[in-house]
């Protein structure tokens, strides 16, 4: 069974670089993954950082989709929490339009940012739905299957697209995979924020064991990892340099993964209630082709997933495209039998 990558790309912001530069990177990234034949390239949602440019997957799509021509573009993803089901439709639904078979709508669990954008983004908000409860929604305003007793029957999310984008449930924990299979929807477990392969493996367990077939479709399991291909071993391990998985675990019971310890302190200082601070070694594919090859074959033979979202925020851009392109070279040279 061969093994097909897609990407997310965080758009980040190295010291000195813009984000104009940080969205030209992002742009040429997506073209390069087209031209390597990788599946799909989606991008992230953060708001007020100082390390990453895209706050508004919505319109950093609708600008990839103009500059390539066969890729799945998609969000990986947007933070529901925060927003009308019907309106992030409407907006899926108009790329749908502008590029049939081509937009992935990817939902996360996660706020995207700090308590303090987060009170920003839901100021004025009446109704608090659960997040299951929105997904539900969303699902019914892209395929126009409202209930004729439903309180909004009869409205649609226009334009209606041909093919409507495709959802996926994004997550890190078995919680999330059994929203996703209890849903009956794809579902993306995102190793490089959870950090521990025995969590991804028990999510996917919960998630196959407990799938819901009533909706006519099959389990769809994706894996979204950090990967770093270089040309020897070395090189990779500066690429990958002192790395930590920073996790924030509230006294209320919330946990996050930040990317700095100084951002899990302003996270802890901005949500007002105790909390610590766990620092973890990162989950990072990393090594040359021969090493990731191995490494990432061993994930797929573990998991049964047969598709893999490859984060890889290293510098120098020039590095971070021929770690992609190491890492085609590398699963192209599986042989058929693998």
């Amino acid at each position: 069974m061969g093994l097909t990558i897609s990407v997310l790309d965080q758009s980040p912001m190295y010291p000195g670089e813009t984000a104009a530069e940080a969205f030209a990177h992002t742009v040429l990234l997506a073209q390069k993954s087209e031209e390597l034949g990788f599946r799909r390239f989606w991008v992230s949602e953060h708001h007020d950082s100082d390390h990453v440019a895209g706050s508004s997957p919505e319109v950093l799509i609708s600008y990839l989709l103009a500059k390539t021509r066969t890729i799945r573009v998609g969000s990986g993803g947007v933070m529901l929490q925060h927003y009308s089901p019907y309106k992030v439709a409407e907006n899926f639904n108009v790329l749908a339009a502008l590029a049939p078979g081509r937009v992935d709508l990817g939902i996360g669990r996660s706020p995207g940012g700090l308590p303090r954008s987060t009170q920003a983004l839901q100021r004025g908000v009446q109704e608090d739905g659960s997040l299951t409860d929105k997904i539900v929604e969303l699902r019914k305003f892209v395929h126009n299957t409202l209930e004729e007793d439903h309180p909004l029957a009869g409205l649609r999310a226009a334009p209606l697209p041909e093919t409507a984008p495709e959802l996926y449930v994004l997550g890190a924990s078995a919680g999330s995979a059994e929203i996703a299979a209890g849903l009956g929807l794809p579902y993306v477990f995102s190793l490089f924020i959870n950090g521990e392969e025995s969590a991804a493996l028990e999510a996917i367990r919960v998630y196959r064991s407990t799938f819901d077939y009533s909706l006519g479709r099959e389990p769809e399991i994706l894996v979204a990892l950090s990967v770093i291909v270089a040309d020897t071993e070395a090189e990779a391990a500066e690429l990958a340099g002192a790395l930590k998985l920073v996790k924030i675990h509230l006294a209320s019971g919330l946990t996050l993964t930040l990317g700095t310890r100084e951002q899990a302190e302003e996270f802890g200082r901005q949500a007002g209630e105790p909390y610590t601070i766990e620092e973890q070694e990162p989950f990072i594919t990393k090594g040359t082709k021969e090493t990731v090859r191995e490494q990432l074959l061993r994930l797929q033979q573990a998991s049964g997933v047969d598709e893999i979202i490859v984060t890889s925020n290293i510098q120098p851009f020039a590095k971070r495209i021929r770690s992609f392109e190491l890492l085609s070279e590398a699963l192209a040279e599986v042989p058929a039998e693998a």
